[in-house]
């Protein structure tokens, strides 16, 4: 008589047990504020910092919304390629502080 493989045994049955679901976030913070209530010295999920980025942020372009990969000398304006640089070059200083003051960075002009 050939042996059956365990897993085509029919005496192998499921054991009934639901299969973990996902909480969501809302789910796991109900659940925290519930079990600590206002305890400001328990650790929660939402109470965790991540720590910096060893990655540089991604820089770009003032114009386009491109990775800029380089940036003029005078006006601080980060641009995508030498179509831009051009049209960099030959704008007015308002303008300039106008993207500047947009991407948050100190006017220097």
């Amino acid at each position: 008589m050939q042996e059956m493989p365990i897993f085509k045994s029919k005496t192998m049955q499921e054991s009934g047990v639901k299969k973990r679901l996902w909480k969501s976030l809302k789910q796991i913070q109900t659940s925290e504020r519930n079990l600590y209530g206002l305890n400001s010295e328990a650790v929660l999920y939402s109470s965790i910092n991540a720590p910096p980025s060893f990655k540089p942020p991604k820089k770009y372009s003032d114009m386009s919304g491109l990775i800029a990969s380089y940036c003029c000398p005078q006006s601080k304006i980060f641009y995508h390629n030498s179509e831009e640089y051009k049209i960099v070059k030959k704008m007015p200083s308002d303008i300039v502080k106008g993207y500047l003051t947009l991407r948050g960075a100190t006017s220097l002009v």
